[in-house]
C-alpha cells in the first residue's frame, strides 16, 4: 500500500523549518487540511471544468468521449503521486521550479517555472472566460455585450466578465492567504456538496442505459483515423481539467505541518474531482432528454443546456449558481498558485525586478505586487485575443501544453536520479511525509510517458483546435507549436543570457545559515543550481 510515512514530530509542522530550504520564514502558515485539500480541489474544479468542456468533448466525439476521463486520470494520477513524493519532502512555494531545482540543473529549473508561471496566467484568463458559458444562462441581463447573436458578442463579453472576475481575484489574494483560503474552503465546501446532489439529481432522471457510452453515433467516420482521430480530440476536454494539483504544495509555506499535509491533499484533489467529476459526467450522458440536439455539443449549450433542460428552471439555475461558485474559487486557485511561483522564483533573484515582486507585505504576509501583476498579466492575452471568437479552446489549448511540459521538468529528471539509483538525493536525511517506495520507478516510468504522449495529443496542429474559425491560415493552426517553441527557446535564451548571472536568494529571504547559497545549494560557475554534495 501507497501510504504517508508513519513519522514522529517535525519541525516542519512549527511556525518555521523553511531553513531547510535556504530560506527564511516570511509567509503566513495558517493553512489547516481542509483548506490544503481545498486549494487543489479548486485548482482543477470539476464544475468549472466539467461544465465548461463537456460540450467541446462531446461536439468532437460524441457520448463515448467520456472514455477519455478515467484514462486521463489514471495518467495525472501517476503525476500526483510523484509529486505526493516530492511534496513530502520539499512542500516548498512554486512547488514544480523548486522541484526540478533539486532534481536537475538551474537552467531546467528555471524553464520549469518560466513555463508554468506563463501557463498559470494564461489559465486565470481561460477560467475566468467560463464565467460566459453560464452567467447568460442563468440570467440575459449578464450578456452585457449585444444579445449574444453578434459574431463577437459572446467573446468581447467573455472577456469583460472575465476581467471583472480577475480583478476581484486580486483584491482577494493581495489581502491575504487568510481571507483567499476561506472563501475558497466555503467555495468548494459549497462545490462538493452540489456535485453530489447533482449526481443524485441526474441520477433520478436517466432515460437512456450505460450502453450509449460504447454508440461512436458516426462520430469519425470522415477523420483519417476513424473515431479514435475524433477521440483523441474530444480527450482534451478531459485533459484540460486534471492539473493543477500540485497547488496543495505550491502553499505549502503557509501549510500547518506541511509534509504530511500536501501529498495527502495532493492525492485527495485528484481522487475526488475523478469520481464527482465523472459521475457528473455519466449522469448528464444518462439523463439529457435528446442527445441529438445540436446545443448538447454547443458552447452556449453543453452541460449547463442538458441541467436545465432535465430540472428545470429554478432547480437547474440553482445548480448554474454553484458552477458560478466554482468558477469564483478555482480563479482564486489558480491566481494563488500563480503567485507563489512568481515569489520563489523572484525570491531567488530570477526574475525581472526580482525585489519588487518578491516583497512580502509586513501585515499581511502575503505576495501583494505579485498579486496585482498577476492580475494585470492575465488580462492582457484576453484583451489581445478579444476579436477571436474561438478564443477559450485557444487560450486553454497553449496553456495546459505549457503546464504538462513543466511537469515533465519535473518526472523525467527524477525518473533519471532513480535510474541512477540517486534518489532519495543524497543532502536529504530528513524523513519524508510519504513515500512510494519499491512503486516509484514502475509510477514515475508511467508518469512520463503519459505526459509525453499528452503533450503531443495537446501540441498536435489540429484546426479543431488551433484554427477552428475562419480565416484559415496555416501559421494560425501551427499557432500551438509556434508559441510554445517560442516561449521555451526565448525562455532559455533569457535565463542563459541574463537571468542566471544574478540568480541568488535575495537577502531579505535568506536563511541565516544560507549565505552565498541559492536554495540552500551551492551555485556554479557557470550560474546553474547544483545539488548540495
Amino acid at each position: 500500500m501507497l501510504e504517508p510515512s508513519k513519522i514522529g514530530p517535525s519541525t516542519s509542522a512549527d511556525a518555521s523549518g523553511m531553513d531547510e530550504f535556504g530560506y527564511a520564514q516570511t509567509l503566513d502558515r495558517s493553512i489547516g487540511k481542509f483548506a490544503s485539500f481545498a486549494a487543489g480541489v479548486s485548482y482543477i474544479s470539476i464544475l468549472t471544468g466539467v461544465f465548461q468542456l463537456f460540450y467541446f468533448g462531446f461536439s468532437m466525439a460524441g457520448p463515448a468521449y467520456a472514455w477519455s476521463w478515467p484514462i486521463v486520470f489514471v495518467g495525472q494520477l501517476m503525476v500526483a503521486l510523484c509529486f505526493a513524493e516530492l511534496a513530502g519532502r520539499y512542500p516548498v512555494a512554486g512547488s514544480v521550479y523548486n522541484w526540478a531545482k533539486r532534481l536537475s540543473s538551474g537552467t531546467f529549473a528555471w524553464l520549469a517555472g518560466w513555463l508554468l508561471l506563463l501557463s498559470s496566467m494564461m489559465a486565470l484568463g481561460a477560467v475566468a472566460l467560463a464565467l460566459q458559458l453560464t452567467l447568460p444562462q442563468i440570467w440575459s441581463g449578464f450578456q452585457l455585450v449585444g444579445d449574444g447573436t453578434g459574431q463577437y458578442d459572446f467573446a468581447v463579453n467573455g472577456v469583460l466578465l472575465a476581467s471583472i472576475m480577475i480583478g476581484v481575484s486580486t483584491l482577494i489574494n493581495a489581502f491575504g492567504v487568510k481571507l483567499m483560503t476561506r472563501i475558497n474552503s466555503i467555495g468548494v465546501f459549497v462545490e462538493l456538496a452540489a456535485a453530489v446532489l447533482l449526481i443524485l439529481a441526474l441520477g433520478w432522471h436517466v432515460v437512456r442505459g450505460p450502453e450509449v457510452l460504447f454508440d461512436t453515433a458516426g462520430f469519425g467516420d470522415e477523420h483519417p483515423l476513424g473515431f479514435f482521430g475524433v477521440f483523441l480530440i474530444g480527450a482534451m476536454a478531459s485533459g484540460y481539467v486534471m492539473y493543477g494539483f500540485d497547488t496543495a504544495s505550491s502553499l505549502g509555506e503557509e501549510t500547518k505541518d506541511p509534509k504530511r499535509t500536501a501529498p495527502k491533499a495532493i492525492l485527495r484533489a485528484v481522487t475526488a474531482s475523478f469520481v464527482l467529476g465523472g459521475l457528473i459526467l455519466l449522469g448528464g450522458l444518462l439523463a439529457a432528454p435528446d442527445l441529438s440536439d445540436p446545443k448538447v455539443g454547443a458552447a452556449d449549450g453543453g452541460l449547463q443546456y442538458v441541467v436545465l433542460s432535465v430540472l428545470g428552471g429554478p432547480f437547474g439555475k440553482a445548480f448554474l449558481v454553484c458552477i458560478v461558485v466554482a468558477v469564483i474559487v478555482c480563479t482564486l486557485a489558480v491566481h494563488a498558485a500563480a503567485i507563489r511561483m512568481m515569489f520563489a522564483m523572484a525570491r531567488d533573484n530570477n526574475l525581472p525586478f526580482s525585489r519588487q515582486l518578491s516583497k512580502v507585505d509586513p501585515v499581511r504576509k502575503t505576495p501583494t505586487v505579485a498579486a496585482i501583476v498577476i492580475g494585470i498579466l492575465a488580462v492582457i492575452p484576453l484583451v489581445v485575443n478579444v476579436m477571436q471568437p474561438a478564443i477559450f479552446t485557444i487560450l486553454s489549448s497553449i496553456s495546459i501544453v505549457l503546464i504538462y511540459l513543466s511537469y515533465l521538468l519535473v518526472t523525467v529528471p527524477m525518473l533519471r536520479k532513480r535510474l541512477l539509483k540517486k534518489w532519495p538525493l543524497a543532502d536529504d536525511d530528513t524523513e519524508p511525509g510519504f513515500c512510494l517506495g519499491k512503486w516509484g520507478m514502475p509510477v514515475n516510468i508511467l508518469a512520463v510517458l503519459w505526459g509525453g504522449a499528452m503533450t503531443l495529443n495537446l501540441v498536435w496542429p489540429r484546426p479543431e483546435i488551433y484554427n477552428s474559425v475562419p480565416p484559415f491560415e496555416w501559421y494560425l493552426q501551427w499557432g500551438g507549436v509556434l508559441f510554445v517553441g517560442a516561449v521555451v527557446v526565448i525562455g532559455v535564451l533569457l535565463y542563459r543570457l541574463k537571468i542566471r548571472h544574478q540568480t541568488g536568494v535575495l537577502a531579505e529571504h535568506a536563511a541565516p545559515a544560507a549565505d552565498a547559497t541559492v536554495a540552500g545549494e551551492p551555485v556554479t560557475r557557470d550560474g546553474d543550481l547544483e545539488p548540495a554534495r
